[in-house]
């Protein structure tokens, strides 16, 4: 996997910025589904979890490239 991604030309700074980016992104799906939807709040809380949820993965990766860099 780490491989593939580095043929893709992906680097450990654009997986760390993605992290970033998600976390971003968690607070707006959350803040979207909070005004925009007719339901209850905890559909909204769902919602930023399961995209804040991508922020660790993204870490992760940015972790396995940057050994893979340093390698």
């Amino acid at each position: 996997m780490i491989k593939l991604l580095r043929s893709l030309g992906i680097t450990s700074d654009v997986t760390y910025l993605a992290a970033v980016a998600s976390i971003g992104a968690s607070i707006a799906a959350w803040a979207a589904s909070r005004s925009m939807e007719d339901a209850p709040r905890e559909k909204a809380d769902r919602w930023g979890i399961y995209v804040g949820l991508w922020a660790p993965t993204f870490m992760a990766l940015g972790n396995a490239l940057k050994i893979d860099e340093n390698g």
